[in-house]
């Protein structure tokens, strides 16, 4: 039996649009949701489209945006695995957005830290995981970055191998 789409779908394709939420640039007051597309454009960074970015030194003052999820996924070598938090609800990735430019779409990137103490023993960086109570601090910057970056105390996520291991991207 098949599992249903999570809100941030890792299955989906590379240039698949997903759900990014963000303060409306042209109305700071709402907050909408949008399609965008994972990665930024190639064309301004020798060809690569880089998904992830440090959150190290960054004050990201502007185009802070949130990725609904419910699991992400890391991999070591040819290992896959799916990360849940350990309470089963739903959270957000922190990420900037960048708004579309010639033919390349309004896109975003997912910040990273350091890995906690569940994730660490897989591999040495993940997204910043905002829980829905910091939606709006995130947003709005109403707290220090090292508060809301602070990686998740052990035993608050929970990794589990993924059965179709090479078939499955990350």
């Amino acid at each position: 039996m098949g599992t249903a789409p999570t809100p941030f779908d890792p299955d989906a394709a590379s240039d698949a649009a997903r759900a990014l939420v963000r303060r409306n640039p042209d109305d700071m007051t709402e907050i909408e949701m949008v399609n965008a597309v994972w990665g930024s454009d190639p064309r301004f960074s020798d060809g690569i489209n880089y998904r992830f970015v440090r959150s190290e030194g960054r004050a990201c003052p502007n185009r802070r945006c949130l990725i609904p999820a419910s699991e992400f996924r890391m991999g070591t070598d040819d290992k896959r695995y799916r990360v849940t938090l350990d309470s089963g609800n739903f959270f957000y990735l922190a990420a900037i957005w960048d708004p579309p430019l010639a033919d390349w779409p309004l896109s975003y990137r997912i910040l990273t830290i350091d890995a906690g103490p569940d994730v660490s023993p897989y591999q040495s960086r993940h997204g910043v995981i905002v829980e829905r109570r910091d939606v709006m601090h995130w947003l709005d910057g109403t707290l220090p970055n090292e508060t809301l970056f602070a990686p998740p105390p052990k035993h608050s996520l929970f990794v589990e191998p993924l059965r179709a291991q090479a078939a499955l991207p990350l």
